[in-house]
């Protein structure tokens, strides 16, 4: 019996650790061969791509900064020669600084800015019209829970961002439903990530867990969300927010 993702090939930003190292684990682990992206891979990168070989599947490591447009089409570019094709876009790539209003500079604002939001519009960009040739392709959007709730202090810049990739998730959705490509957001809440513990520290993040009633979020839950929406439970599926936030926020 082929497995859900056999046969795709699935890009996955920021993935060398964290929520992306999630994703990308479980779209292999589904059959997905992978383009691993990340701004410097370094060894986590490669620990990654190491357990996807080891599952047998293709995999092209990439670093690229995807807030940048040269490196963006370079990477797709590449992404063409080695596979010819492109199913999938995870826009995972992301960061945070844990400052309030008052402390963030207009130079912190861009740099979040174009890490969170730019990166999703030029990725976006590139992936779609691959798929628009092939009239297939799922795209999704790693957003936050803060998106609908606001944080819970500071972090505008970070809240700002993950609040405006929803509303490219819905206006891309329409754009790509004529040329078969489906296209979601999925919110996650508190996940056991390296930024999450750098941006809230340690006893932070217990204080913020605790408020969940399903506790601390792992990566892999995060990335059979997406698996889902990216197989064929999600072709009817387009222009919404999965929220994987243990029911933090519950509409």
């Amino acid at each position: 019996m082929p497995l859900p993702l056999e046969g795709k090939i699935a890009l996955v930003t920021g993935a060398a650790r964290g929520i992306g190292k999630g994703i990308a684990l479980v779209l292999a682990e589904q059959g997905a061969d992978i383009v691993l992206n990340d701004k410097k891979l370094n060894l986590d990168g490669e620990v990654v791509a190491e357990q996807i070989r080891e599952m047998g599947r293709n995999l092209l490591a990439y670093e690229a900064d995807v807030s940048r447009e040269d490196e963006v089409k370079a990477m797709f570019a590449a992404v063409k020669q080695h596979f010819g094709r492109l199913d999938i876009l995870i826009n995972n790539a992301g960061t945070s600084q844990n400052k309030n209003i008052f402390e963030i500079s207009l130079e912190d604002w861009r740099y979040v800015l174009d890490t969170n939001l730019t990166s999703c519009f030029l990725c976006a960009k590139e992936a779609m019209m691959m798929m628009a040739e092939q009239q297939y392709g799922r795209v999704i959007n790693i957003s936050s829970v803060v998106a609908e709730r606001g944080s819970m202090y500071g972090h505008m810049h970070y809240t700002s961002t993950k609040s405006g990739m929803l509303g490219m998730t819905k206006t891309l959705a329409r754009t790509g439903a004529p040329l078969g490509i489906n296209v979601n957001a999925v919110a996650p809440g508190i996940i056991e990530t390296e930024l999450m513990l750098n941006t809230h520290g340690v006893e932070g993040t217990k204080k913020l867990s605790a408020t969940v009633p399903l506790g601390l979020g792992k990566p892999r839950s995060v990335g059979l969300a997406v698996a889902f929406l990216c197989g064929e439970g999600g072709d009817y599926i387009t222009g919404t927010v999965l929220d994987v936030n243990g029911g933090m926020n519950m509409r």
